[in-house]
This record gives C-alpha cells, structure tokens and sequence, in this order.
C-alpha cells in the first residue's frame, strides 16, 4: 500500500502545481489500480491491490508505452512519441531500479539454483521465483531468452 499512498501524494502535488500532464498520467495509473482492484472483487469478494500489483500494472503501463513509442516514430509522429516518453517518465518514477546486466545475470543465476532447474521444462519455475522477487525491476521477455538459452 506504501505505492498507492506515494502515487497519491504525487497526484495532490501536481494539482497543486497545475502540472497537467504528469496530473493525467498519474490519474491513469490511480484508474488501471482501480481497474485491477475491480476484477479482483469480481473473482475473490472485497480486495484490495498490494504493493507487488501495483509494480505489475506500472510495469505493464511502461511496457505498452514503449511499444507506442516505436510504432508512433515508425509513423514520423515524433511529437506523438515524446508525449510517451513522458508518460513513461513519470510512471518510472515509482518503479524501484532497474537491474544492469550483470545483476540480471546473477538473479537468473540464483533462481536457477534456487529451483534445482536443469531443463528448459523448468522454465517457468525460474521465472515465478525472478517475477516474485524482481519486478518492475528487469525485463522479463529479454531474461526468458536468457533463461530459454541457458537451460536449452
């Protein structure tokens, strides 16, 4: 909940501030929290959203504006590209750190040990330990690969 209460307080500051852009943004994460806070209600009765949700959404939410941002520079909309760049901006701003390389390296390492893995059937194990403990922290597509390589 420490997420929520942060991602609240920066959306009073930029009322305050009149920041109008980084006002939307925040409202959309505040509204895919609620959206997800929804589903849970329908599928488990009163639920609520905990912090590792939250780093699952804001992930996701940076994800599919990356995805944007190519395929708008592909169409020559260059000003349609920055705006989700700073979109992004904001939305990593409540992320935790981003690992490097090697530290990704290492964490695919430790779960690897940590589940016993020693087949590609083994995969999914290994990434339920790195989701559990990194996210929001490294790309999941590019460390799969990673995996997919060292066990295949």
């Amino acid at each position: 909940m420490e997420l929520r209460r942060r991602i609240n307080a920066a959306l009073k500051q930029a009322m305050k501030d009149k920041e109008g852009e980084r006002l939307a943004t925040l409202r959309l994460i505040n509204a895919a929290i609620k959206d997800r806070e929804i589903a849970l209600r329908g599928e488990e009765g009163e639920q609520t959203v905990g912090d590792a949700e939250v780093l699952e959404i804001l992930s996701k939410m940076v994800k599919q504006r990356n995805e944007s941002v190519r395929a708008y520079e592909e169409g020559g909309r260059l000003d349609l590209a920055q705006a989700e760049q700073d979109e992004i901006a904001v939305i990593e701003e409540f992320l935790p750190r981003k690992l490097s390389d090697a530290e990704v390296e290492k964490a695919i390492d430790a779960a690897v040990a940590d589940v016993g893995a020693d087949s590609i059937r083994d995969m999914g194990k290994v990434m339920g330990v790195l989701k559990s403990k990194y996210t929001g922290q490294m790309d999941f597509g590019s460390a799969a690969a990673k995996i997919k390589a060292r066990l295949g």
